[in-house]
């Protein structure tokens, strides 16, 4: 109940309402007033904060984006890293088959899966990889991460960004290579030495009120931070 959040609020249960799409849709609904607060899983623009009077945001975690196949990938048979130079000729489709990848590897196309291209995550990967490359136009433009993650999982000729914390709760489905030699570990997201990383952010107006500081309160607690563990994200302090 919230009073159990914050003894200055009534003792009734809480129920959270969370609507699906990518973190612009978290934004657009604080700036339009039909959301009390919104959960954007990428850094903010200053545009958007422009738009949002009073603009105050409260970092809870952060997240990583995972170059992710199935264990049954013949790239991952071989290697388990990749630079950021060959990341960026896969996703841009300079590589198509996996055999340009490496002449050991079968002559397969190279199956790229993404995020939709005006989402949070697809952002965060163009920005912290890719740069001024598009990625290819033939890429499969998942609607979710779930669907990309299962994707992937049914092909071992797929490649795609997972989150770290689907990384985590498909544990044997996919794997995930390291990053110009750096593996994706709390550790590593933490100090900032895996590159492709984001921030969870709760977004708002002012001081955002009752509701979202014991929403906040609640991740920040001992317990919350298991539960943004347990999803596979690494809490912060």
């Amino acid at each position: 109940t919230w009073n159990h959040a914050d003894s200055s609020l009534p003792d009734k249960d809480i129920t959270i309402y969370v609507s699906s799409g990518g973190s612009g849709t978290g934004i657009k609904a604080v700036i339009d007033g039909t959301a009390d607060f919104g959960l954007v899983a990428r850094e903010v623009k200053d545009s958007e904060k422009a738009k949002i009077k009073d603009y105050n945001e409260i970092k809870v975690g952060i997240d990583a984006l995972t170059i992710a196949v199935n264990p049954e990938n013949p790239l991952y048979a071989i290697k388990d890293n990749l630079t950021k130079e060959e990341i960026i000729k896969i996703f841009s489709g300079e590589y198509k088959t996996w055999n340009q990848v490496d002449p050991s590897l079968p002559n397969q196309e190279i199956i790229v899966v993404t995020r939709d291209l005006g989402g949070g995550a697809h952002e965060v990967f163009q920005q912290k990889i890719m740069g001024s490359v598009e990625v290819t136009k033939d890429a499969i433009q998942a609607p979710s991460m779930g669907a990309l993650v299962t994707k992937v999982k049914e092909n071992p000729y797929a490649i795609g960004y997972a989150s770290y914390g689907m990384l985590g709760q498909n544990k044997g489905q996919i794997v995930a290579f390291k990053v110009n030699g750096v593996a994706p570990t709390d550790e590593t997201i933490t100090d900032g030495s895996y590159m492709i990383q984001r921030p969870l952010l709760i977004v708002g107006k002012g001081n955002m009120g009752g509701v979202a500081d014991a929403f906040t309160k609640y991740l920040k607690s001992e317990e919350g931070r298991k539960v943004i563990h347990k999803m596979g994200f690494v809490p912060v302090n």
